[in-house]
């Protein structure tokens, strides 16, 4: 009994080493954003003051975080949005413009504006476009992933 005690503790470590050594060496971070319609068929874009142009919102994924948590999180901070019903997961990108190791979580989701957001130090501007009407300066991967969801070109692999 007390070798399956010492093996059950051993192997304890080992997990824990490993994951450690994972983290170190493959360590990756991930994020979620989401193409967020209105009941018009218009598009929720948010403008940062720290990066230029116009963006779909979302954010990064905490630890002991769901990927839908941090969206229904993201969108509530960033839009003061709430989903309709279930968001649906489209596609997980590499997105090397950040780093080689981030990863975005891209959702579509039906959702209403339960306040209009009002900007702050984190985002300037937001509001609802239409897809024909898109604000100058949105970015060119805003602009893909709409073509990439509306079936005008495949699903990419890379943000």
């Amino acid at each position: 009994m007390a070798n399956n005690e010492i093996r059950s503790w051993q192997s304890k470590i080992l997990v824990r080493v490993v994951h450690v050594y994972f983290a170190a060496t493959r360590g990756m971070t991930m994020g979620v954003r989401a193409a967020c319609f209105d009941p018009s068929g218009r598009v929720f874009l948010v403008r940062h003051s720290y990066v230029p142009g116009w963006h779909m919102p979302g954010g990064g994924i905490e630890r002991r975080e769901t990927s839908h948590d941090a969206l229904v999180k993201e969108l509530r901070e960033e839009g003061n949005l709430r989903i309709i019903g279930e968001p649906k997961l489209f596609q997980v990108y590499l997105n090397t413009s950040a780093s080689r190791r981030d990863h975005v979580v891209f959702y579509r989701a039906d959702v209403e504006q339960t306040a209009p957001r009002k900007p702050d130090a984190e985002i300037v501007e937001s509001g609802f476009f239409a897809l024909d009407a898109l604000p100058e300066g949105t970015t060119e991967a805003t602009k893909r992933r709409l073509r990439e969801l509306s079936g005008e070109e495949p699903a990419a692999h890379y943000w």
